[in-house]
């Protein structure tokens, strides 16, 4: 897998701050404020409650420094790391009510993102040796976008597109109101960019063989069954690139990925995948 590159904090600390002013409301820890002298101090570690692949500290590091700047985030692994269970992933020290508020929000954000990087390097192991590359989609939890396909990343797929304006992906209920596939393409090539690369959904092997005579970028091959994807992929010749959806699992993603395609593009990686339980324990 390429190096990953982190997120740059300008993006990622709006969206821990909003988390974090979601979970102290109108009046702050008032748990934390009552039980914890102000002067206390803390060293706490996050570590792996179960097996998988890490994504997300630094979410769980500025929960705890937009808090208190003087709080010390130690990583003890790098983000797309495996790990087993009770793999220490970052020791945090400093003042304890700052540690202690921040916990949730930190640990929300990492186990979500931790989830997600786990659930796609299942698929990528799924399907290695095969040319395919899993991709996730713009299911997606709202506010979350860009922390959840960074995950995807960590856990060795690719992104998909980010917005509605990356590129041209022209589906059923498209099809539908134009009236065709070659209209709704007509309309589309009429108005997009010559930057824009424009990618077309198809349902069956009559409707590929329609957008073979118009050409495109890519084509998503939606719903189909291995042996379908396999002439689908036949009849495209490498004219462009070749993208699997619908019923993907660790079970199938095998046969979808000999099938031959380029993608498989899996939209519960980001709106269903189980988090990965990581915890912040005492140490001192």
């Amino acid at each position: 897998m390429a190096a990953l590159d982190p997120l740059p904090e300008l993006m990622v600390e709006p969206i821990v701050r909003a988390a974090l002013l979601e979970d102290l409301g109108r009046a702050g820890d008032i748990t934390t404020d009552a039980v914890v002298p102000a002067g206390h101090t803390s060293r706490l570690v996050l570590a792996a409650r179960q097996e998988g692949v890490v994504a997300g500290l630094d979410c769980a590091r500025l929960a705890f420094r937009l808090l208190d700047p003087a709080i010390r985030f130690e990583r003890r692994v790098d983000d797309g790391a495996r790990v087993a269970p009770g793999t220490v992933l970052a020791q945090v020290e400093g003042a304890s009510r700052a540690l202690l508020t921040g916990e949730r929000t930190g640990l929300n954000l990492a186990c979500r993102l931790s989830g997600i990087a786990t659930a796609t390097a299942s698929l990528a192991d799924a399907i290695a040796g095969h040319k395919a590359q899993i991709v996730c989609t713009r299911k997606t939890t709202p506010g979350l976008r860009a922390l959840e396909k960074y995950a995807v990343r960590a856990g060795g797929g690719a992104n998909h597109r980010f917005g509605l304006d990356d590129a041209v992906l022209v589906k059923d209920n498209h099809v539908a109101i134009a009236g065709s596939v070659a209209e709704a393409v007509r309309r589309v090539r009429a108005r997009a960019g010559h930057m824009v690369k424009i990618e077309v959904e198809v349902d069956t092997l009559a409707q590929l063989e329609e957008l073979l005579t118009l050409g495109a970028d890519a084509v998503l091959l939606d719903n189909m069954t291995p042996e379908t994807l396999a002439e689908a992929v036949r009849m495209v010749g490498g004219r462009m690139l070749t993208e699997a959806s619908g019923r993907v699992n660790r079970d199938t993603a095998p046969a979808i990925a000999a099938a031959g395609v380029d993608l498989i593009s899996v939209g519960w990686l980001t709106h269903s995948a189980p988090i990965l339980d990581i915890g912040l324990d005492w140490a001192g």
